[in-house]
């Protein structure tokens, strides 16, 4: 069949002229109807007509007919339109917009869009006018629209952008999920319906997917022959439907990208689509490298795993394998291209890689993999191109933007994981540093350590420690050059040093930010410079410094860094070094914690037989079995069973050639000797341990074998922990043991001590003659007095073991025996001491000693043995030679003595020694005598005051708190004597009452009663940092757990007590000495910064909705009870004022998402559910932030401005402070702020008027700061020159004379003295005085007779002196002072006025040629009011006699003398027309009052 004949299948001539002509005016962006009746004829026999149609015109593209404009000649002479063909294309294009469309109508479709490219690949289409950019554009979205899944798809990747939106990475703000409106949930209803009306079995996904495959195929025909280079548009269009076909399915092997690829060979849909955009970028479709930078934009998305729709945003992909193996192939193919086109593409290929960097996801997995991207496309770099590169990711890596910093360090760490590049001659030897990889290690990496963003500064320690685990040469030389300090590195183009140090400000680095990243254009950072590099003990201490960073994860990745350096060996193991990792085993943080236990196992493991590293990893890991969190508790024991436990074998197969088990007895000696303190947490191990059947009786015959070596000592002790909860043991063994120790007298305390403990464990195994024996010896042993103390105990408690039976009266009766034969002993021994004249002089002290500590132990268990003579032999003992004063009245009564220290009973010449160890068994024997205790514990309380000896004050404590255990209610009302202790001058005594009162708090027998909590802060603050460290850790570790709200309870009352402030009827009215408020004051302005440091700490440690309380409460409490005038103000309530606004300015009081910079408000954590925890954490925060915002305002800002008035009337210093709580307060809550004086504009003016007066005080503060020290020493030290304030402020000032205070207008004049030569006028300094500032608010200004104050006239007069001694010299005089009313005492009524308010002086040599505005002089024409124009004029004979000797002296009108009538002169002030203006609302500028 002839073409024609073909065509006549298609109806061409049916169809109506009309129609066709429609279709063209529409522009094919509207369908018209085609006559059902004509579509049917069409249809009716499938697709062959498309086919047949086909079939006939591709001849004709290919050339193989001789005359190519014959089809057009045949179309013109059988009266056939093309534009009719088209038109009717057209309409079979557009069935497949409709998603109900039939899987006949989808081949339709695509086979009428295929015809439609065949038409376009003849020859002489373009004359015909065959092309039409939307039917262009139609027919290939006929690729993405006729795939039945494509509608789905779609709305899954719309939630897909729903969910993305409200994942978006750590620390930005997340919107709350939109709510769905009826609509929308009818649509999702109505797109359901339509998916269940068609269905699509696997044979027709198969036919459309073959249509689509056909269709790619014309496509891909046509794009050699038909040149795009004019059609933008649609080259972009082509473009986007190409990228997404890359995606279509997945590719099995490797897609061949070559030049010589076959299409009819190819089999996958992706494959057509690479070539089909190699083929885009032929320069037919495109000038120079237009269509190649096209491309590349297309397909920075599919590496990004980024879904880039025409005219939407970019969305998310899932890295799934599908998407990632796309991401791959786009990848090959992206170097395929750099590789063909070589040099051309290469600027391109620099914005693709730019692009990559700048737009890649801010998650994890996806940094991961767009790094590896960028490094696998930079090995397609030339090493020049390499190393500018590299350059520009350097400022990359300083950008402000947090993601672009942290995700440079990502791509360095990747570069450091391949070979490091060798320069070839093309590079400059400027650039070849950055082939190195001791750059990136160095600078980029290094210099990220200091950021000021924690995410920035964790990442990159970590990628340091990731350097280390490399283990590659040069990563391990640039870190080892680094630490010895010879890396110093400075790039020199264009200004750009760098260092592998960087400091905080370095993040801020200045640069051009491109304005819309959508644009594929070159993206350009400035450089900045850095710091020169540090010497190595400043990197370590910067590495130390990490380690206790504020921010968890930043804390947890210096541990790693620190874990490489010593594992490795890079630096040596110090003890500070060791230190700073044991000591985050205390860490808050939880992962930080388990770090730190990963990081010591590690360094033990790698450095078995370093005892430093030994006795670190015991010093962390050891206590860890008492941790709170569990799963830190069984890791610890973890460590523990696979350290030590796990390597102990019987010593027939011990060999010190197994490190293994050579570490483990090393750590068993280490706990049995130098670090026996840590013995008591193996307890809790060891307890836990036999509740899970760890000791099999194999293991305890391991230990018993090792008894007799010289492992012996570590083997009885970890017997010792075993003994109690293993019943298995060989007790033939322990007693033949027990035996060689009573033979020899050579064995160590510990040693004897752990098998005493072993034969009280299996004493109950143990038959009747074995215990006879045992207890005989014991009894020997202790009748001896020749053990050590610790023997003693241990032997004691072993005998209390032994005489254990079923029945109490058995053991009773056992205990009263041999413990009373040993009561009977001591009481002789000491009563032969005590009652002898001359027994004390000639004591053997550690005799006496040893009896009197037997005697305490063996009276614990004999309690009926105990006489009361035994109760005075004791208190002889303590008794002193010191001789005090008696007490007013006499009488030898109980009740006198027991309110007497026990040194009152009898002068004794007892050495201290005893008499320390006489106070423990004292406590002891009133342990078991209720009586003794009511008659010792005052007599205690009192000797804890009294006492010089440290030794002593120490027990008497350690007795006190004991007893507290035992009676607790008649200990209590002592509970203040004791903590007067915390104060005491020993380190030692402070110490070991905190501890001690610790103890009594944990446990309930003490209550935060009166000053005690009080008392327990101040520690806060003690002079000892090891002391001060450790009241909080007991404050927040061990005492705020089991009472958190403890810190807001006290905190208002915390302001009351440290400032000494009484007046208040509620707060600071618990009871207290006189001795006691001198001890822990605190008021005053020294102690400020220490009061300063409590209140921070405490602060710190509360939750948010303590902070949004606790300030509710302070103005409730604090600022209202002055407002109201329940309190009185003085200067007492201002240094509690000035603390209380201090404490409202805070940081500490903020909540945190009000404190918290952008992109940290979460971080990330390995656990997802505290990831959870974290993001509902930060969603709460919100919400009580914006409700403690309405109710701030509208309860506090009142209190506010009612107090703020009140100080500016009374003068009171603390304004300062206030001034500054508002300008924090304005900063944070300035919208509800501004609506709430809406009601009130007068005040708002009032208000944001003394504000700016505030910020410029401020300002001239820092300036005169920065002048002071330009001020000569003769005028400094001349009397009466105002001088700087003490505190630097310009903002206040009192007066000299009876504190009698004026206020000032305006801003101060003061004259900045001059050098000879420079002829310029200084910075103007504020007048002051010595005195306390005070700073005064601006009042309205009303017209009023004003009199000269003391303060001016004091002013006056120093003036006046200085012009007298100081004539030829050059000479400051400051004006600016408003006079207030003086008081009684003012030495004139009359009115002064000194209104300067910019003193200039030209140099020496020139003559005054400026004059006051306020002096007038008949020879001035024009009178103007420039504020920077201005001195003081001098009259009369003062003027004469001082142009005789210089003429540029300047000085006040003496105040003996009344001031002449000025002139009145008829001229109008721009300041006053505007204080007109502004009426009452106008107030005078803020100046200090004098």
């Amino acid at each position: 069949m002839d073409l024609l004949g073909t065509l006549e299948l298609l109806k061409i001539k049916s169809v109506p002229n009309v129609w066709v002509d429609t279709i063209w005016e529409l522009d094919f962006t509207e369908t018209e109807p085609l006559d059902y009746r004509i579509e049917g004829e069409i249809t009716e026999h499938g697709l062959e007509a498309f086919k047949k149609v086909y079939k006939c015109l591709l001849p004709f593209a290919t050339e193989e007919h001789g005359n190519t404009e014959s089809v057009w000649s045949r179309f013109s002479e059988s009266d056939v339109s093309p534009s009719a063909l088209v038109a009717l294309l057209y309409h079979f294009v557009q069935l497949v917009q409709n998603k109900k469309a039939s899987v006949a109508q989808r081949e339709y479709a695509l086979h009428a869009a295929g015809l439609y490219f065949l038409l376009l690949e003849i020859p002489g289409s373009v004359a015909n006018r065959i092309f039409h950019p939307v039917l262009f554009d139609k027919c290939l979205d006929t690729l993405k629209k006729s795939w039945p899944q494509e509608s789905e798809s779609g709305r899954k990747r719309k939630k897909d952008a729903v969910k993305s939106s409200h994942s978006d990475p750590k620390g930005r703000k997340r919107g709350r999920p939109a709510r769905r409106d009826e609509s929308e949930i009818d649509e999702e209803f109505d797109d359901g319906d339509q998916e269940e009306e068609v269905y699509f079995s696997g044979q027709d996904l198969l036919q459309v997917r073959e249509g689509i495959f056909s269709l790619l195929k014309n496509l891909l025909r046509l794009l050699p022959r038909f040149p795009l280079k004019d059609k933008p548009q649609s080259v972009q269009h082509c473009l986007q439907i190409l990228i997404e076909l890359t995606n279509f399915e997945p590719v099995v092997g490797l897609v061949d990208f070559t030049g010589a690829a076959d299409i009819t060979r190819m089999k996958s849909l992706p494959e057509l689509a690479y070539h089909g955009l190699r083929l885009l970028c032929s320069p037919m479709h495109g000038e120079g490298d237009q269509t190649v930078r096209r491309v590349f934009h297309r397909i920075l998305y599919v590496i990004l795993m980024m879904s880039a729709g025409e005219g939407s945003n970019p969305v998310l992909l899932s890295a799934t394998q599908h998407v990632v193996s796309a991401r791959e192939q786009a990848i090959r193919f992206v170097s395929h291209i750099v590789d063909e086109l070589k040099e051309t593409v290469l600027p391109v290929f620099r914005i693709l890689l730019q692009h990559i960097c700048a737009k890649v996801t801010d998650k994890a997995d996806y940094r991961m993999y767009g790094a590896q991207a960028v490094v696998k496309l930079l090995s397609k770099l030339p090493c020049v191109e390499y190393a500018a590169f590299i350059k520009w990711l350097y400022n990359y890596s300083r950008h402000t933007k947090i993601p672009y910093r942290v995700f440079a360090l990502d791509v360095a760490m990747a570069l450091l994981e391949q070979p490091e590049r060798q320069a070839d001659e093309a590079v400059p030897p400027e650039q070849v540093q950055f082939l190195q990889h001791s750059f990136l290690i160095q600078v980029m990496v290094f210099g990220r350590c200091s950021d000021k963003a924690p995410t920035v500064r964790s990442r990159a320690l970590s990628s340091l420690a990731q350097c280390l685990e490399l283990q590659t040469a040069t990563a391990v030389g640039a870190i080892q050059e680094l630490l010895q300090g010879t890396s110093g590195r400075t790039v020199d183009e264009e200004g750009l040093t760098t260092s592998p140090d960087n400091s905080d400000a370095s993040a801020s680095a200045t640069h051009n930010q491109q304005k819309t990243l959508g644009v594929f254009k070159t993206i350009e950072v400035t450089k900045r410079a850095d710091a020169t590099v540090s010497e190595a003990k400043e990197i370590i201490a910067m590495l130390r410094l990490r380690a206790g960073d504020e921010k968890t994860n930043v804390r947890k990745s210096a541990l790693q860094v620190f874990t490489s350096l010593l594992k490795y060996r890079v630096i040596p193991c110090t003890p500070e070094d060791l230190s700073t990792v044991q000591e985050r085993c205390r860490d808050p943080a939880v992962s930080v914690r388990k770090q730190a236990l990963q990081s010591l196992t590690e360094l033990l493991m790698a450095q078995p037989g370093n005892r430093l590293v030994q006795e670190s990893w015991l010093t962390g890991v050891v206590p860890v079995v008492l941790d709170t969190e569990n799963s830190l508790q069984e890791k610890a024991l973890v460590c523990l069973d696979q350290t030590i436990l796990h390597h102990i074998k019987h010593y027939d197969k011990y060999s010190n050639d197994d490190s293994h088990q050579k570490l483990a007895w090393d750590l068993l000696a280490h706990l049995g000797g130098e670090s026996q303190e840590l013995c008591r947490y193996l307890t809790k191990a060891f307890h836990i341990w036999s509740k899970q059947d760890k000791f099999s009786s194999s293991f305890i015959n391991n230990l018993i074998s090792h008894t007799e070596t010289e492992n012996s000592a570590a083997a009885w002790m970890l017997l010792a922990k075993v003994a109690g909860s293993s019943p298995k043991l060989n007790y033939s063994k322990i007693i033949e043991a027990w035996d060689n120790i009573s033979r020899e007298q050579n064995t160590s305390s510990n040693t004897t001590c752990h098998v005493l403990c072993v034969i009280g464990h299996v004493a109950k195994h143990l038959n009747e003659d074995t215990k006879r024996r045992l207890v005989g010896d014991i009894m020997k042993w202790l009748k001896a007095f020749h053990s050590p103390l610790v023997v003693v105990s241990a032997a004691v408690a072993a005998l209390h073991k032994l005489g254990q039976s079923e029945s109490l009266e058995e053991t009773l009766s056992f205990l009263n025996l041999h413990c009373g034969q040993l009561v009977s002993l001591c009481d002789s021994y000491l009563s032969n001491i005590v009652l002898n004249e001359d027994g004390a002089a000639c004591i053997d002290e550690d005799l006496v000693v040893k009896y009197i500590f037997t005697l305490g132990e063996a009276a614990l268990l004999c309690p009926s043995k105990v006489e009361k003579r035994i109760f005075l032999l004791i208190q002889s003992i303590l008794a002193s030679n010191v001789n005090l004063e008696p007490s007013a009245g006499d009488g030898d009564s109980e009740d006198l003595l027991a309110s007497q220290p026990l040194s009152q009973f009898k002068a004794s010449a007892m050495p201290t020694v005893v008499r320390a160890h006489a106070f423990i068994t004292l406590g002891k024997l009133c342990l078991q005598n209720e009586d003794l205790a009511k008659k010792c514990i005052p007599a205690l309380a009192r000797e804890l005051e009294l006492c010089e000896d440290v030794s002593i004050r120490n027990n008497v404590i350690i007795v006190m708190c004991d007893l507290c255990v035992r009676y607790t209610t008649m200990v209590d009302r002592y509970i203040p004597n004791i903590a007067m202790s915390l104060k005491d001058r020993e380190p030692s005594i402070r110490k070991q009452t905190l501890i001690m009162l610790t103890n009594l708090l944990q446990e309930e027998f003490v209550k935060w009663k009166e000053s005690l909590f009080f008392r327990f802060v101040s520690v806060l603050v003690d002079p000892d940092p090891s002391i001060a460290r450790l009241s909080e850790f007991c404050l927040v570790h061990l005492l705020l757990k089991r009472n958190p709200v403890m810190f807001s309870q006290h905190f208002i009352e915390c302001i009351f007590h440290f400032n000494g402030y009484e007046k208040h009827e509620k707060y600071n009215k618990f009871p207290q000495t006189q001795r006691e408020k001198n001890l822990f004051s605190l008021k005053g302005s020294k102690n400020k910064e220490k009061r300063m440091k409590i209140y921070k700490f405490l602060l710190d440690h509360f939750t948010d909705e303590q902070r949004f309380s606790i300030t509710t409460k302070i103005s409730q409490n604090v600022l209202a009870s002055f407002v109201d005038g329940l309190v009185p103000l003085d200067k007492e309530a201002s240094d509690l004022l000035s603390d209380t606004f201090e404490v409202l300015s805070s940081k500490e009081i903020k909540l945190s998402t009000m404190r918290s910079k952008p992109g940290e408000e979460v971080q990330p954590d390995d656990d997802e559910i505290a990831m959870a925890t974290a993001v509902m954490q930060v969603a709460q925060k919100k919400l009580i932030s914006q409700v403690q915002k309405k109710i701030f305002i509208e309860n506090v800002i009142p209190i506010i401005t009612s107090l703020k008035s009140m100080l500016e009337q009374m003068r009171i210093p603390a304004l300062r402070e206030l001034m500054s709580y508002l300008r924090e307060m304005m900063q944070d809550y300035r919208n509800e702020i501004n609506d709430f004086f809406a009601v009130d504009k007068q005040l708002a003016a009032e208000l944001e008027y003394d504000m700016k007066k505030y910020e410029e005080q401020l300002e001239k503060e820092r300036e005169s700061e920065n002048m002071s020290s330009t001020i000569q020493p003769d005028m400094a030290a001349a009397p009466g020159t105002p001088r700087p304030s003490p505190r630097g402020s310009p903002a206040a000032a009192v007066s000299v004379s009876g504190g009698v205070r004026a206020q000032t207008p305006g801003a101060a004049a003061a004259a900045s003295p001059h050098g000879a030569a420079a002829g310029s006028a200084g910075t103007p300094l504020q007048p002051h005085t010595p005195s306390a500032a005070v700073f005064t608010s601006p009042r309205p200004v009303v017209p009023r007779a004003r009199q000269m104050s003391l303060s001016t006239a004091a002013i006056l007069n120093s003036a006046k002196k200085v012009a007298e001694t100081l004539r030829n010299q050059r000479s400051r005089c400051v004006s600016g002072v408003t006079p207030a009313p003086s008081g009684e005492n003012s030495p004139s009524s009359k009115p002064a006025s000194l209104r300067g308010r910019g003193l200039r002086l030209s140099s020496s040599n020139s003559s005054m040629i400026e004059r006051a505005i306020s002096t007038p002089d008949k020879t001035i024409e024009n009178v103007t009011f420039n504020a920077g124009v201005s001195y003081i004029s001098m009259s009369g004979s003062e003027q004469r006699n001082s142009e005789k000797t210089d003429q540029n002296v300047l000085c006040l009108v003496s105040p003996d003398k009344p001031p002449p009538p000025p002139r009145q002169w008829n001229v109008e002030s721009p300041v006053s027309m505007r204080q007109t203006r502004r009426g009452n609302q106008r107030k005078t500028p803020l100046k200090p009052a004098n």
